[in-house]
């Protein structure tokens, strides 16, 4: 029984944008099924929605945090990791379990299983879900047609630069849990390379026995198109080079941007779209007193 092992505070953060027609109902559950039992905080990490995200997950319960709320005095910046890294400095949470808000196939047992390892393992620090990741679209579904970044440029980077990675899973899972101990040792990349980075900063930091992972079932989320695969896959790229050659990362950082094409007429158009290449520091480490 995970309530009985129960020994250290519990946060559920939800990074958030623009999931105002998933959100309510991953909050809900959250709330009715473990809020006050075995999670003690609930954080909806808003990054500045247009839609009504941050009005729904407060409506169902959430504690709703404003991005530019945690460290005002600091600039900040669009991206997946920007957001988690500014909710964990929101909260106190000696475990922190990190959910996607666009999530349709959302349970509390998300909760409950990211959590069982670090509740009854010391030894482990991160958890990291495992699950099917069918391509939903409409009425049309196909078998093990999500997680096309992670087929196509996490999975080849970790077998042929960090082979003791290899048998992870779903290396970028937008599921996971950690303690505070960790995460607060390890630098977040601002944009959608905060999970391939977590990755191998942890093993690095703690060895691959200090990884779990949980088998959740099936994930069915809103899926990206070709066009936000790519710019995430670029940021993946830069965040994997960065820790194999900093000098040669460095070199080729500055004005790093990635170039798509339309047709127009009888002609290619090319449009340059800029790679967010920003590393946020440990917070262990960060001066946080200048940024409050």
């Amino acid at each position: 029984d995970l309530l009985a092992r129960k020994d250290q505070s519990v946060a559920v953060v939800l990074p958030a944008l623009n999931e105002a027609a998933t959100v309510g109902q991953i909050v809900q559950t959250i709330r009715d099924e473990l809020l006050g039992t075995l999670v003690d905080e609930l954080v909806v990490l808003d990054s500045g929605s247009t839609d009504d995200t941050a009005a729904v997950a407060a409506a169902h319960g959430a504690r709703v945090v404003a991005l530019d709320s945690v460290f005002p005095g600091l600039p900040s910046l669009r991206g997946k990791g920007e957001a988690m890294w500014r909710a964990l400095a929101a909260t106190d949470a000696d475990l922190v379990v990190f959910i996607d808000a666009d999530l349709r196939s959302f349970t509390a047992s998300y909760v409950t299983g990211l959590l069982g390892p670090l509740l009854t393992d010391p030894d482990v620090h991160l958890v990291k879900a495992v699950y099917e990741r069918p391509l939903v679209d409409g009425d049309s579904v196909v078998a093990a047609g999500g997680g096309r970044v992670t087929e196509l440029v996490a999975r080849p980077l970790l077998n042929l630069y960090w082979p003791e990675l290899a048998g992870v899973i779903q290396p970028l899972a937008g599921e996971y849990a950690a303690r505070r101990t960790l995460l607060e040792r390890l630098p977040f990349p601002v944009g959608y390379g905060v999970e391939f980075a977590m990755l191998v900063d942890t093993a690095e930091l703690l060895g691959v026995d200090a990884i779990a992972q949980v088998d959740l079932g099936v994930r069915i989320h809103r899926h990206h198109d070709e066009r936000k695969l790519g710019l995430m896959a670029a940021q993946i790229l830069q965040t994997a080079l960065r820790r194999l050659d900093p000098q040669l990362h460095a070199s080729r950082a500055a004005g790093q941007a990635v170039a798509q094409f339309d047709r127009v007429g009888h002609h290619f158009v090319g449009t340059w779209h800029a790679v967010v290449d920003v590393e946020r520091p440990p917070l262990s480490t960060a001066p946080v007193d200048q940024w409050v």
